[in-house]
Parts: structure tokens; C-alpha cells; sequence
């Protein structure tokens, strides 16, 4: 079984870090309302424009921290909690800008993955 929370701990961090640094500035099917990118995203959402900035730097920091814990265990609850709680944000704001549920699938994929690691490490 902590197999599975390495892999789920992995396959978190590694999507959270494809969004944030790859994909920042590319348009996708899963962005929030009409947004072409991550700023336009936030924008529909109704966060001032700096916010971005701020989740996307806690993000990448708990995605970082998630890969450490392959080698640090202590890491890995910590930083699996913290983008669950994230990724129960994101999917929040799926939601109240009236978002179809594909939209919310990557946040609801990564909070799985994040509760698994946190089950399973």
C-alpha cells in the first residue's frame, strides 16, 4: 500500500507542476469560465490579479515539498493536506462560477491523489 501513496504523492506533485509552470499561460479545456490562461482564470473567478501569484507559488511549493517527501516522509502529510485543501478551493470556484464538472476533474483529480497520499505514506 505505500506504494500506491508514492505513486499518488508523485503523480500529484508532478500535475500540479504541469499546470503551474507548463500549461500557466496555455489555453485548456479545464480553465474556470471563459479563461484562456491562469490569469484570466483567476480573473473569472474574481480574485484580485496578484492572487495568482500567491496559489501558484503555495503550489508549486507543496508540489516541491510532496517530491522532498519521497526522501522525507515527514513532508509528505503536511504538503498533501495542504493541496487537498487547495484542490477543495479550486473546485469550489469551479463550481461558483457555474462550471460543467469537467471542468473541475484535474482539481478533483489531484485532491484524490492527495488523499491517497495522505492514507497511504
Amino acid at each position: 500500500m505505500e506504494t500506491i501513496g508514492l505513486i499518488a504523492q508523485i503523480g500529484a506533485a508532478l500535475w500540479i507542476l504541469n499546470v503551474w509552470i507548463l500549461r500557466f499561460n496555455k489555453e485548456t479545456e479545464y480553465r474556470g469560465g471563459d479563461a484562456k490562461n491562469m490569469r484570466e482564470e483567476f480573473d473569472a473567478y474574481g480574485f484580485p490579479s496578484k492572487t495568482v501569484y500567491l496559489i501558484g507559488a503555495t503550489k508549486i511549493s507543496l508540489a516541491v515539498l510532496l517530491l522532498i517527501g519521497i526522501w522525507a516522509d515527514a513532508l509528505v502529510r503536511p504538503a498533501a493536506a495542504g493541496l487537498g485543501l487547495l484542490m477543495v478551493g479550486a473546485i469550489g470556484m469551479h463550481i461558483r462560477v457555474g462550471d460543467h464538472l469537467k471542468k473541475s476533474a484535474p482539481a478533483i483529480s489531484v485532491l484524490v491523489l492527495s488523499v491517497i497520499a495522505l492514507i497511504f505514506v
